[in-house]
Parts: C-alpha cells; sequence; structure tokens
C-alpha cells in the first residue's frame, strides 16, 4: 500500500511540468515593419532663366521662349530642377520660329517650312537628350500661338510659335540644372533657304516647360 502511494506520489509529479506544457500558450510573432512608402512623384514648372522671353501668348496663357544656337550651356535657357532623389523627366513644348505677314499670307507667299533641332545639355556640356520640329506655315490657322505686346495689329508680334512636338528628356540623378541650346535649323522662308545657323541666333521657341521628380527628404534637424 505504501510503495503504491509513493508511485502515485512520483507520477503526479513528473506529471505536472508534461500538463503545464501542454496548457502554456506559443509566443506570438512579432507583427512584421511597415515599409514607408515613397513619396508621390511631383510635378512643377522648374525655375527658368530665359536669355530671350518672347513674351505671353494670347491663346494659351504660355510663356515663349526663344533657344539660341550655341554650345556653351551658360548661354542657353536654364532650367534649375526642384531638390528630388533619382532621375527626374523633364517635358516641353518645342515649336518652330516663325515672323508672320498678314500680307505674304494672303497673297499666297507666305508658304515657309522649319526643321529645327535643340539639345538638353548638363551644365558641364553633357548632352542628356534632343528635341526635333519638322513643321509647314501655309495660313494664319498653322500657327500655334500669337504673342501679344506687339506693334502689329491687335497688339500682336510677328514673331509666333509655329506647329508643336511634346518631348521628354531624361535627367538623371544628380543632375539640378540643365541648358537648352539649338543645334541645327533648316528653315525654307519667303527670304530664303537657311541652313547655316550662328551662336545665339534663336533656333527654335519652348514653351509649357515642366518637370516631374520624387522630392528628396526633408532634412532633420536636431
Amino acid at each position: 500500500m505504501g510503495r503504491v502511494l509513493i508511485c502515485a506520489v512520483m507520477l503526479s509529479i513528473f506529471a505536472a511540468p508534461i500538463a503545464a506544457q501542454k496548457r502554456r500558450t506559443p509566443p506570438r510573432k512579432a507583427p512584421p515593419a511597415k515599409k514607408t512608402a515613397p513619396a508621390p512623384a511631383k510635378t512643377a514648372t522648374p525655375e527658368t532663366t530665359c536669355p530671350s522671353l518672347i513674351g505671353m501668348g494670347v491663346k494659351t496663357i504660355r510663356s515663349y521662349c526663344d533657344v539660341p544656337a550655341g554650345r556653351d550651356p551658360g548661354q542657353g535657357v536654364i532650367l534649375k530642377l526642384p531638390p528630388h532623389t533619382g532621375a527626374a523627366t523633364l517635358s516641353f513644348d518645342l515649336h518652330a520660329r516663325h515672323t508672320y505677314s498678314e500680307e505674304q499670307t494672303k497673297s499666297g507667299k507666305g508658304y515657309s517650312h522649319y526643321r529645327a533641332i535643340i539639345g538638353v545639355l548638363a551644365m558641364n556640356g553633357d548632352l542628356l537628350g534632343r528635341g526635333a520640329i519638322d513643321t509647314e506655315f501655309r495660313t494664319a490657322a498653322d500657327l500655334f500661338d500669337r504673342i501679344g505686346g506687339g506693334a502689329g495689329p491687335g497688339g500682336l508680334k510677328a514673331v509666333a510659335p509655329a506647329g508643336s512636338e511634346h518631348i521628354f528628356v531624361t535627367i538623371p540623378a544628380g543632375i539640378d540644372q540643365v541648358s537648352l541650346l539649338g543645334e541645327s535649323l533648316d528653315a525654307l522662308t519667303p527670304a530664303g533657304h537657311e541652313t547655316v545657323v550662328m551662336p545665339g541666333r534663336p533656333v527654335a521657341i519652348v514653351s509649357n516647360l515642366l518637370v516631374e521628380y520624387n522630392p528628396a527628404p526633408a532634412s532633420s534637424k536636431r
């Protein structure tokens, strides 16, 4: 009888930890760390230094800027990009630069044909991309817009943007300024056929300058 009692006590002692192990709740796994979503891309008008601002369009209410020929980025249309991370995308509308004559147009002698190429350069002279426009002018309907503030009829300027090509250029990471410079111009106008472009001579017109970028994170101050 004594031995039976001792065995029963021993079994209860060894069984208690086993039962406790069975009742023990397994530890909960820590939830996965939340990933911080990247800031959404923004689109903005870059800060622009235009050596020759033509003026404001009466139809589109845009600013139109001449793109001069040359090789020195400091002499071009300089665009300062907002603080950003990674690559950015520059976009703009490229137009032929037409001198409008009401008299020539009405007489059927105003036909013109333009082929112009401009480059987008880093400030060290590296070529990042190009834009091209190939367009014809026959009537006033071929003008993209008219520029206000002139001495012509209706207060319009004779210089006007003709045709339009929407250009996209990828700007590599680490570049915060670019320059637009004219490369070539093939123009057939009532004044003749022009293919030689001297530095500083306007080659084309740009408008609607925009840059799409990922904003740089705000610097933390201690």
